[in-house]
């Protein structure tokens, strides 16, 4: 199967990798995906997490497998082998064990419905959308949310800025769009602790987009967002179809965009060059993240007093 469907930059348009886990529909955004292979027998690893199958090493790259039916509460079905897709986020390649691969649909992130808090809650919920396909409900995983519960030390470390203590940075008021609770609450955390507290949070580029424009029919909007920091992935509207909606704007491209993304690789580097992204950052690089948070503020208000 081609996973190596390209998409126009800036669209808000996704492709999804439909597959099947214990009789029900679950899905993936195809960016993340590398491949998509047959079974093939796994080398289990003493104590390892129990949702750790094993690992293998196809082409002599050892990866790690996650068996999601255990993830999901299912029991095993020695029955059925499945395959695997391989991941790549977080600069982490994984495979993921599933019982069936359905297809591709290509479909805009208007269609994707924000689970609610019976569904998803902060710490434990790991889906992060919901889409509607014909007569079927088809629930969006949160990849990065399985493997961080199986290791922490893939998520944020905010233990990284220990060294921005006693700043006040509360004079640079920074836009955030992330769909993730917790994510945003550790990112809030971890800015928090480098002086920034003037954060204006948001749970998706919808949400961040319309508090741009009101603040653009204030008057108001270049006094009041001296930064915007973005995922890339999330409902109604992406990070990228964010990062064009700014940069195209008069007033509003010179506000500095950073994206923030565990899919940042080579090609999606080039897709957010090209819509203007001033920086660009995997998600485990809440330091670096802060850094260019420093640098892009300091010439932006730099050339606000200048101008």
């Amino acid at each position: 199967m081609d996973t190596n469907i390209l998409l126009e930059s800036g669209t808000n348009e996704l492709e999804i990798l439909e597959f099947k886990v214990g009789g029900n529909h679950y899905g993936i955004n195809v960016a993340k995906i590398r491949e998509i292979l047959s079974y093939q027998p796994v080398t289990p690893i003493p104590n390892a997490h129990p949702f750790i199958e094993g690992i293998f090493m196809p082409r002599d790259i050892m990866i790690s497998v996650i068996n999601l039916r255990r993830c999901l509460g299912f029991e095993d079905d020695p029955d059925n082998k499945g395959l695997f897709f391989i991941t790549n986020f977080n600069n982490l390649n994984t495979a993921f064990h599933v019982d069936e691969v359905l297809g591709i649909h290509r479909v805009s992130w208007e269609d994707i419905n924000t689970p609610d808090s019976t569904i998803s809650a902060e710490d434990s919920g790991i889906s992060t959308g919901i889409l509607k396909m014909d007569d079927r409900l088809v629930v969006i995983l949160d990849f990065e949310k399985i493997v961080s519960n199986i290791n922490p030390e893939t998520g944020l470390k905010v233990s990284d800025l220990d060294n921005y203590q006693e700043r006040d940075r509360s004079q640079s008021p920074i836009v955030i769009a992330e769909d993730s609770k917790l994510l945003s609450k550790l990112i809030v955390e971890c800015l928090n602790k480098a002086g920034y507290t003037n954060l204006i949070i948001n749970e998706n580029g919808q949400e961040a987009w319309d508090k741009l424009t009101e603040y653009l029919k204030e008057g108001t909007v270049l006094d009041k967002v001296h930064c915007v920091v973005t995922d890339i992935e999330m409902p109604q509207m992406d990070g990228h179809r964010l990062t064009k909606l700014i940069k195209e704007h008069e007033v509003l491209r010179n506000i500095p965009v950073i994206i923030f993304s565990s899919l940042i690789n080579d090609e999606i580097r080039r897709k957010g060059e090209s819509l203007g992204a001033d920086a660009q950052l995997t998600k485990p690089e809440i330091g670096k993240l802060v850094a260019a948070i420093d640098t892009l503020v300091d010439e932006y208000e730099i050339g606000r007093q200048q101008g």
